[in-house]
């Protein structure tokens, strides 16, 4: 296939994916107070097709120590492929300062991989929660950060301890996404792997139960229905509470090519599985992301 037929191709979506950015005054005003202050959403990193609304809805979700990531993941738009820079010691409190202007009533707090710190980054995310509650004290925080293996200190117990420096920071929600099925774990999360997805949210169940957990899938890489259910089976099984599903689009050629546009009516059928397993916060549909309605509890 052409560069310009793979070009067309990643341009050409269904109908039911498109949709307006949002009002330009609710992406100008967060995108000039984090500008301003040389922090990171991945709403914008990202491109999020739902920051206009989220905006709008006082939610917005940070990206934490940098924007390039350790990890190279093929889905991700995310920059990687060389060294990240030393963290801003000043981040914490410019993340804090963003939230009590923006009047957000509830962030997400998320992160690149930062196998290169000792930690992890655990207790940045610490930090940061810290730094939001002495002047947003009524803000809920939730955070969604990466599995928490590698570097130094690597190994089930060094995971397990990062795991609890965050969740004894009482976040309102501690999210992990597994991101696709057992099978395609290897080629779509490279350095990533399946029952280590699945050991984040246990172990966070296991040092307190109280504490909801949630996980995202991204269907389109040729995953099948029997798959997906598979794995929602398996996130219940480690008390998994709630649960996200939407659709990848391509960000660009050197990302993994779209295998299948699942349709509106593909995602409900997939919500309505869910919520019979018991998951008591679904989202699903074409443009569902990570931290789509997140301040919403049902």
């Amino acid at each position: 296939m052409t560069q310009s037929h793979l070009k067309s191709e990643i341009e050409v979506l269904p109908a039911w994916l498109r949709r307006p950015i949002g009002k330009a005054s609710e992406l100008s005003t967060v995108q000039r107070i984090i500008k301003q202050r040389q922090i990171h959403t991945i709403c914008e990193e990202g491109r999020c097709p739902n920051r206009g609304e989220c905006y709008a809805q006082k939610t917005a979700t940070f990206l934490l120590m940098g924007p390039t990531c350790t990890r190279s993941c093929a889905f991700c738009q995310v920059d990687k492929g060389h060294a990240p820079m030393p963290l801003d010691p000043e981040e914490p409190q410019k993340v804090a300062q963003s939230v009590q202007l923006l009047g957000l009533h509830y962030v997400v707090l998320t992160s690149v991989a930062r196998d290169d710190l000792p930690d992890q980054g655990a207790s940045w995310f610490v930090a940061t929660m810290a730094a939001i509650r002495v002047s947003n004290s009524e803000t809920q925080i939730e955070v969604l950060t990466a599995d928490f293996w590698g570097g130094s200190g690597a190994g089930a117990q060094g995971q397990r301890d990062r795991i609890a420096t965050v969740v004894n920071a009482r976040p309102a929600c501690y999210n992990h996404n597994i991101e696709t099925v057992r099978r395609l774990q290897g080629q779509v999360r490279r350095g990533a792997k399946y029952e280590r997805s699945l050991q984040v949210l246990q172990v966070v169940k296991e040092l307190d139960a109280t504490i909801p957990t949630k996980s995202g899938l991204m269907l389109g890489h040729g995953e099948t229905e029997a798959e997906v259910i598979e794995t929602m089976v398996d996130l219940r099984a480690v008390g998994c509470d709630r649960l996200t599903i939407g659709q990848y689009m391509r960000p660009s050629l050197e990302h993994l090519p779209v295998q299948k546009y699942w349709t509106p009516e593909e995602f409900a059928h997939l919500g309505a599985i869910a919520r019979e397993m018991g998951f008591s916060h679904v989202r699903s549909g074409p443009l569902v992301r990570s931290s789509y309605h997140a301040g919403e509890n049902t």
